[in-house]
């Protein structure tokens, strides 16, 4: 029998992502480190590094959002992701996770710091299972859901894109 989004939900014991999707939270180190917060002048604590699963089912997204460190995404299982990234350039780039290696699919993808990103599964696939490792290590006080009026205004020119992946 192959695995459906469903048993894989249930048997990671996952649960809603504010982002969308579900995702089981599977290392935290318990090293810690200083991050400088706001341009440097404060420090706080984090973990060196998190992992996590993430699973997106078709019709559903992660909505676009940015965190405050690197984050290397891990395709597991599933059909492809893919992961759409508004850069400093205001560029719109589109990576593909997945298991076809020989269409242009990768297994994994860094997306940088600070970095606004969605993600959403490739038409004509039902969902996807994939990791990520977050390095300094994730904190929802580190991370920024957008704000659709201002995704907006700040790239006009992929409107269409950011109205569909944002809530």
């Amino acid at each position: 029998m192959t695995p459906t989004a469903q048993t894989y939900i249930d048997t990671l014991h996952m649960q809603a992502h504010p982002e969308g999707g579900f995702f089981k939270e599977t290392y935290r180190s318990h090293h810690l480190m200083d991050v400088a917060q706001g341009g440097g002048c404060t420090t706080v604590q984090r973990s060196v590094s998190t992992g996590i699963y993430f699973l997106l089912e078709k019709n559903n997204f992660s909505a676009f959002h940015k965190i405050q460190s690197d984050e290397m995404w891990h395709f597991y299982a599933g059909q492809a992701l893919e992961v759409l990234e508004l850069n400093e350039h205001g560029e719109l780039c589109c990576t593909r996770l997945g298991p076809n290696i020989l269409n242009g699919e990768i297994h994994q993808y860094v997306v940088p710091a600070n970095t606004w990103f969605a993600s959403r599964v490739a038409s004509g696939g039902s969902f996807s299972l994939v990791g990520c490792t977050v390095a300094p290590g994730f904190d929802f006080a580190d991370f920024c859901l957008a704000d659709r009026a201002i995704l907006l205004a700040e790239f006009p020119k992929f409107s269409q894109i950011i109205t569909e992946l944002t809530r």
